[in-house]
């Protein structure tokens, strides 16, 4: 049984913003500013959780390493398919990082040997403050960047807002 180090805290409340964020902007219909900052906020938490990762190796490296690695491929090529103005590509990869989340966390969480079913028997308040905690970072995160840069659509469909400049444009 592995303990709790600052590496796996890390891992976890990146992976917990990561499995919350995740279906409000899969979800979300607009895809405008917020979409852009709620993303950045998503991809620097995935990115946390793929490269911690390797610190969390109780028994040397396992499949999951091998998933880190190829959602740290699929994030580039996400980033690549939304730079070239592939939607389909940009969606098809984030999606798909996404559920490859939920299966990892649904294979840390449903076998007994590992530290969140032993940490939710031993410490199911830590647990629980910490699962609530992230899910209020989240919720106010995603309602304060939808409220203040939601508008930018709204303001730009009716014509008192300048365009959004792309990098590099």
């Amino acid at each position: 049984m592995e303990q709790l180090t600052p590496a796996i805290a890390v891992h976890a409340v990146a992976a917990a913003y990561v499995l919350l964020l995740g279906p409000a902007q899969i979800l979300r219909r607009r895809r405008d500013l917020a979409h852009r900052i709620l993303g950045t906020t998503w991809l620097v938490a995935m990115l946390t959780v793929c490269i911690s990762s390797f610190w969390v190796m109780h028994d040397g490296f396992s499949w999951l390493h091998g998933l880190s690695i190829w959602t740290l491929v699929c994030m580039v090529a996400a980033m690549v398919g939304i730079r070239a103005g592939i939607v389909e590509v940009h969606r098809g990869f984030m999606v798909g990082s996404y559920v490859g989340t939920l299966i990892a966390f649904a294979f840390a969480a449903l076998v007994p040997v590992r530290l969140i079913p032993h940490l939710l028997r031993s410490e199911p308040l830590v647990v629980g403050v910490t699962a609530l905690g992230v899910g209020v970072l989240v919720l106010v995160v995603h309602l304060s960047v939808v409220r203040a840069f939601g508008r930018e659509r709204r303001a730009a469909a009716q014509g008192t807002a300048r365009p959004l400049r792309r990098a590099g444009a």
